[in-house]
């Protein structure tokens, strides 16, 4: 009897990932507007300071010149009950971010700017800059329903920031908004893509996350199928696949079907994978399979030397290969095999099994035009076709899986469509 691995206590949910989004970024840079009516006017901006206000404001701007902060301190401290104005309490506010930078005080920052931003008087061109600091350390705050105001505003004054579409999407994630959260990861990885750049992995593992707690599941299968594009490494592909293999429910045919992608994702990482597969494959008559699969394991030393297990069931069904492999040829072009669909499905499974996989394709063909089960037969044959290096064949053939395997199908137009994964750090699954 088989061991399903992913039933065992240990490997409970393998997507669900957990990486640390970092609190705030970069502290804000100070902005260069000076309380000067001929500076700002350079600028096409003027926000000029009362008269009874221009003593004040010059301690303030030398104060900040000079990089002193008792000096701020104690201008704002005796300045502040002079501003009279909107403008003047831009200004006051101004300073106290300067003060904030100086002195490395996020709490003093985030006073300045959302003073700023209050006053209804802040520079157009200043509104990104100070929007998203103001978003990104309310974030720091898990205030996250002013974060997303904040981000949005800085969104929509076009901020260019990298962590912006992070920040708000998980503002949004954070305040159980998961539609929300989800439209702007979606919009975000696909306007990186778009720019020729990869989407921060954060965009998809978060909102994963989210719709796993949820229980919407096909949902998350759809979003880490998009996420295969961006990150095909072999741990993001097992993460991928175990969660498929979880909702296989009881079909041991698709769960080999799983398992086989999982091996040609080079993706068969840990024991109790090697020893499912090679359960289901050894009652599904494929010796072939089982010894090759085995042979895979230990030459990535993923299976020990020795293991007790697996080594019986290699020896066992090293012994009834027999001469399969060579009766196959013949075998598989008797019209009794070619007319029967079981046969010739069976017969396709066992040269794929033996790495023949062109010899394969035929027999699928005939198990389809015979009567057999489309879905199933249909999709071997597009596995056969990738496997043989037919990608226009096998895209043809995956693209008339509908039934139970269309997922399988969908990633393996991923595999088939994206380059050779290159070393990244990926969020790393939890659990077996």
């Amino acid at each position: 009897m088989f061991t399903r691995f992913r039933s065992m206590p240990a490997t409970a949910m393998a997507a669900v990932l957990g990486c640390a989004l970092m609190a705030t970024a970069a502290t804000p840079v100070a902005a260069k507007e000076k309380p000067k009516k001929e500076d700002e006017a350079k600028k096409g901006t003027t926000i000029a300071v009362s008269k009874g206000f221009g003593p004040a404001v010059k301690k303030m701007m030398e104060a900040t010149n000079a990089k002193d902060v008792a000096a701020l301190q104690t201008a704002l401290t005796e300045g502040e009950p002079t501003a009279s104005t909107t403008e003047d309490k831009y200004w006051v506010a101004f300073y106290q971010l300067q003060l904030g930078i100086l002195n490395k005080d996020k709490a003093t920052q985030a006073k300045g700017l959302d003073a700023m931003l209050a006053t209804g008087i802040t520079p157009p061109e200043s509104l990104a800059t100070y929007n998203f600091f103001s978003g990104n350390f309310a974030y720091g705050d898990k205030d996250y329903a002013k974060a997303a105001q904040r981000l949005e505003a800085a969104k929509a004054a076009g901020s260019k920031e990298p962590q912006l579409d992070v920040l708000l999407m998980d503002s949004y994630l954070q305040t159980s908004q998961v539609d929300k959260g989800i439209e702007i990861a979606k919009a975000a990885i696909e306007a990186q893509r778009a720019a020729g750049q990869r989407p921060s992995d954060e965009l998809y593992v978060r909102p994963i996350k989210a719709l796993q707690t949820a229980k919407r599941n096909d949902e998350v299968l759809d979003l880490m199928t998009l996420r295969m594009r961006d990150y095909p490494q072999p741990q993001v592909w097992r993460q991928t696949l175990f969660t498929l293999l979880q909702q296989s429910g009881e079909s041991k045919e698709i769960a080999l079907d799983v398992l086989r992608l999982m091996r040609a994702t080079n993706s068969m990482l840990q024991r109790p994978e090697y020893l499912e597969y090679a359960g289901l494959a050894t009652e599904a008559a494929l010796p072939g399979e089982v010894v090759s699969l085995i042979k895979v394991g230990r030459d990535t030393k993923v299976i020990p030397t020795p293991d007790a297990k697996l080594d019986e069931i290699a020896k066992a069904q090293g012994e009834r290969i027999g001469d399969e492999e060579t009766t196959l040829t013949a075998y598989a072009a008797k019209p009794s095999t070619l007319s029967n669909p079981k046969v010739a499905g069976a017969t396709g499974d066992a040269m794929v099994g033996y790495g023949r996989y062109a010899d394969a394709v035929p027999l699928y063909k005939a198990a389809v035009a015979a009567g057999g089960d489309k879905e199933l037969w249909t999709y071997r044959m597009g596995v056969a076709q990738a496997l043989a290096g037919d990608v226009a064949g096998a895209k043809a053939s995956f693209a008339e899986v509908v039934g139970p395997r269309k997922r399988l199908a969908q990633l393996w137009l991923v595999k088939i469509n994206t380059p050779a994964a290159a070393p990244a750090a990926v969020a790393p699954a939890t659990g077996n």
